[in-house]
């Protein structure tokens, strides 16, 4: 009798501990041979582009079993489309995920109803850096400085009402009494350079500084372009003398406004997947996303590349997330009429 107990309670101890080990071994065993889809909501050759593009040659060797990481361009809306698509129709067994747009997570905040997700329920994986964006004037515009904006009006390139590039000139005019109109529509940010270039527009209001500096060192070291301001929540070092926006706020409402908006700017280039991963990948995702981070052979081919690497992890993109939806909604409402011309 005792004999059959403890051959019962071994087979069942050994069943626990095979399931334990496989358990963890199921992170390894899940990637293993298999290719990650990393979705950019953006066209080729831009900012984001290039980070996701830099961070797929490096993440899958910290990722457990190794996977291949297959980086795919899924434009439209100003990565609109692609938040959607993650959220609402994406696989969410650990195998996609991309990068969208700093700001596109605060539209249902904002009252955009094209919005159909919650920014808190994505499964936050990092950013590769806490943003700073200027707005631009180019050469030719006649304007050097932001108090010119304020008497002349400045022609500005968009990608989409959900993007940076249309909503930051929309606050700022709201806010601070700017004259800038938006042209939108664009693909992405270098199809907006290239409209620059060629005399369609006369600037870009919602450039990151980092993305300048690793795509168009050349123009800010010909004086191309005049920087208006910085859109962020702190100055960049490297940019003392430019005066940031919150900076300018004339009143406490303004200045609430503009910290909801370029709060978003902490997470500068944001990593992401669906909502409802399971736990163990998630994790393995965002410790491998940090440990890219570090990575010396990464590092020195951005270095390489001019690009800015600052990194925000997953979890404080989640508590930043959550701290943000829940602003008071007049002033989330007042930001969304704002960005929405209401």
């Amino acid at each position: 009798m005792h004999s059959v107990f403890w051959r019962a309670a071994t087979a069942l101890l050994l069943a626990v501990l095979a399931v334990s080990a496989g358990h963890a071994q199921s992170v390894a065993d899940f990637y293993k041979g298999k290719n990650i889809d990393l979705y950019i909501g953006y066209s080729a050759g831009g900012g984001y582009d290039l980070y996701a593009r830099m961070l797929a040659r490096y993440i899958g060797r910290h990722i457990p079993g190794n996977p291949t990481i297959v980086p795919k361009n899924y434009e439209g809306a100003g990565s609109l489309r692609l938040a959607n698509w993650l959220y609402n129709v994406a696989p969410k067994d650990g195998r996609v995920f991309g990068i969208i747009g700093r700001g596109t997570a605060f539209d249902p905040l904002l009252g955009n109803s094209g919005a159909q997700f919650d920014g808190t329920k994505f499964t936050w994986i990092g950013s590769a850096n806490n943003e700073v964006s200027i707005c631009v004037a180019w050469v030719t515009s006649g304007i050097t400085k932001f108090e010119d904006l304020l008497i002349k009006e400045l022609i500005v390139g968009g990608t989409s009402s959900s993007a940076d590039t249309d909503q930051f000139p929309k606050i700022v005019n709201g806010v601070l009494g700017t004259k800038m109109r938006i042209i939108t529509g664009y693909p992405g940010g270098n199809d907006v350079g290239l409209a620059m270039e060629r005399g369609e527009v006369q600037g870009r209001c919602g450039w990151s500084w980092s993305s300048v500096k690793s795509t168009h060192q050349k123009w800010y070291d010909e004086k191309k372009f005049s920087i208006l301001m910085q859109l962020a929540l702190e100055k960049h070092p490297e940019l003392p003398n430019v005066p940031l926006i919150v900076d300018l706020a004339k009143n406490d409402e303004q200045r609430q406004i503009l910290r909801l908006i370029f709060a978003r700017q902490v997470m500068g280039r944001p990593f992401l997947a669906p909502p409802g991963v399971p736990a163990d990948r998630a994790e393995a995702l965002r410790k491998a996303f940090m440990a890219t981070m570090q990575d010396k052979d990464f590092l020195a081919d951005t270095e390489k590349a001019q690009m800015e690497i600052t990194p925000v992890a997953g979890d404080q993109i989640e508590k930043l997330m959550r701290e943000l939806y829940t602003t008071p909604k007049e002033v989330a409402q007042k930001a969304g009429n704002l960005i929405q011309n209401k």
